[in-house]
């Protein structure tokens, strides 16, 4: 038996990154996954290396139809709904006097609105068959201040605020809903990827990055499922409300 036997989880940006680990190490646990993400191309291989497990639905987190669609497909494919993992996000390296207006709300609209509308979703769900474990994904920038990526990091705050609403809301409700958010550092993701390749000097970026944490490295997408599983799974029946840190150490200086 696995450690997410029978459970149902709905994984948002789940075709790459942390998504994609958290899918497959979610699936060697027993779980049964809905992969949900905007590139559809990635999003149907990612759900096909993982056989009768799991199914791909083409998803824009900020458009409230299609969490819909998700809700339906995740209902007909699997017969419930356990598990939100909410991990699609975005960001963009600008500061207060680079960013425009319209990036602002673009950040905003799948990193916190996304996440908003999925744990709306998810807790209407979950409440009618017995509860859940819903996980937001954070970051460190939604605990300390991002000068370089301001909407990145507002809105990653959001998230981490948004998450005990939700704890507090469905535990005084009785719902058996838990609501925890993860909050990692630079993870050797294609996001962390492509930011480096867009900032001014690549090189100097990817050095940053790689000795920011005083371990020397960044992590790795599988280091932060370990940690979604445990969230995810009964093993974690009494945490909720709370923020989960994983970043090698930078948050302790």
């Amino acid at each position: 038996m696995g450690r997410l036997q029978d459970k149902v989880a709905v994984i948002t940006g789940g075709a790459s990154g942390i998504g994609k680990a958290a899918a497959q190490m979610f699936v060697k646990e027993g779980a049964q996954v809905v992969i949900s993400d905007i590139d559809t191309r990635r999003g149907k291989k990612a759900a096909a290396a993982l056989g009768d497990s799991a199914i791909f639905v083409e998803h824009n987190v900020a458009v409230e139809e299609d969490w819909e669609r998700v809700v339906e497909a995740t209902q007909e494919a699997f017969g419930g709904w356990d598990i939100l993992l909410n991990n699609a996000g975005l960001g963009i390296l600008k500061d207060i006097e680079e960013v425009s207006l319209e990036e602002w709300r673009f950040v905003h609209s799948v990193t916190l609105d996304g996440v908003f509308l999925g744990c709306k979703y998810a807790v209407q769900a979950m409440k009618e068959t017995g509860g859940g474990s819903i996980v937001n994904l954070s970051s460190i920038a939604g605990l300390r201040g991002t000068p370089e990526m301001v909407a990145y990091g507002t809105s990653k705050g959001g998230v981490r605020m948004l998450t005990k609403t939700v704890a507090l809301h469905c535990a005084r409700k009785g719902y058996n809903i838990r609501c925890n958010s993860v909050h990692p550092s630079f993870i050797d993701t294609p996001m962390v990827e492509k930011m480096i390749m867009m900032s001014p000097d690549p090189d100097k970026m990817e050095k940053f990055v790689h000795t920011l944490a005083p371990l020397r490295r960044m992590g790795e997408a599988e280091e932060v499922a370990y940690m979604l599983v445990y969230l995810s799974s009964d093993e974690s029946a009494f945490v909720t409300g709370t923020e989960m840190i994983i970043d090698g150490g930078i948050t302790a200086r």
